[in-house]
C-alpha cells in the first residue's frame, strides 16, 4: 500500500515538473519573441502609424517606455502562441491514441490562425470603418489631440474581443468532443446565439447601427461555420462509438 501511494506522489511530482518545464519553455520564447519585438519597434509603431493621418502625441516619458513595453508585448503573446499549444499538447501526448495525436495537433495552427484572423479583422474594422466614423463625427468642434496610450487602449478593446472571438470555431469543436454540445443543441441556440454576437459587436462599436451589423454578419457567419465544424467532429464521435459497441 505504501508503496502504491509513493508511486502515485512520484507519479504527479513528475508530472507537476513535465509541466513546470513545458511553461519555462513558453515563457523563455515570449522574452525572445520580447525582446525581438523590442529591437524592432520603430518598424512595428511604423506599421501601425501608417494606416493613420494624424500624428500621436506622448503626455509623459513615461508614455514612450509604455508603448514599447505594449507593443512588444502584443506581438510577444500573438507570436508565443503556438509555442504554448504546442508545449501543452506534448504535456497531454502520452495520455492520447495515435489518431487523438494526430487530430489534436491539427488545432494548434487552426487555434493561432484564427487568433491572428481576429486581431486583423478587428483592426481592420477599426482603421477603415470605426475610427473614421468617430472622427466625422468631431465636424471641426473640437481640437484633436491624440495621445499614444489612449489610441492604443482603445484600438486593443476593439481588435483583442475578435482575436478571442475567431477562436469560437476550436471552442465549439472541442466542446462537442467532449460531449458537452452537440450539432441541434446550436441550431437550436442560434438565435439566442445572434443576439450574443449582435451584443458584442454593439459593445465594440460606436452607437451606429450600420456598424454594428457590419461587425455582427461576419461574427454570425463564423458562428454557422462553428456549427458545421461541430457536425463533423460530432458524426466521427459517433461512428467510434458504434465501432467500438460493434467490437
Amino acid at each position: 500500500m505504501s508503496t502504491n501511494v509513493n508511486g502515485k506522489e512520484m507519479n504527479v511530482v513528475g508530472h507537476l515538473s513535465e509541466l513546470r518545464n513545458r511553461l519555462m519553455v513558453t515563457a523563455f520564447a515570449f522574452v525572445g519573441f520580447f525582446i525581438l519585438a523590442f529591437i524592432f519597434i520603430k518598424d512595428i509603431y511604423s506599421f501601425f502609424e501608417s494606416d493613420i493621418d494624424f500624428k500621436l502625441t506622448v503626455t509623459s516619458p513615461g508614455d514612450i517606455i509604455w508603448i514599447y513595453f505594449t507593443i512588444a508585448g502584443l506581438v510577444a503573446i500573438v507570436a508565443t502562441l503556438p509555442v504554448l499549444s504546442l508545449q501543452l499538447w506534448l504535456f497531454v501526448k502520452p495520455g492520447l491514441t495515435e489518431k487523438e495525436r494526430k487530430v489534436s495537433l491539427s488545432y494548434i495552427p487552426a487555434v493561432f490562425i484564427l487568433f491572428l484572423g481576429g486581431l486583423v479583422f478587428g483592426y481592420f474594422m477599426f482603421v477603415k470603418l470605426i475610427l473614421p466614423f468617430l472622427l466625422n463625427l468631431n465636424d471641426g468642434m473640437f481640437n484633436e489631440l491624440f495621445t499614444v496610450d489612449k489610441y492604443f487602449r482603445f484600438m486593443m478593446q476593439i481588435t483583442l474581443p475578435f482575436a478571442i472571438l475567431f477562436e469560437l470555431p476550436m471552442i465549439i469543436m472541442f466542446l462537442t468532443s467532449l460531449g458537452i454540445l452537440t450539432p441541434d443543441f446550436l441550431r437550436k441556440s442560434r438565435k439566442y446565439a445572434y443576439f450574443i454576437l449582435l451584443i458584442v459587436g454593439a459593445l465594440v462599436t460606436p452607437p451606429d447601427v450600420v456598424l454594428q451589423v457590419t461587425v455582427a454578419i461576419p461574427l454570425f457567419i463564423l458562428y454557422e461555420i462553428s456549427i458545421y465544424l461541430s457536425q463533423i467532429v460530432y458524426r466521427k464521435k459517433i461512428k467510434r462509438h458504434l465501432e467500438y459497441m460493434n467490437e
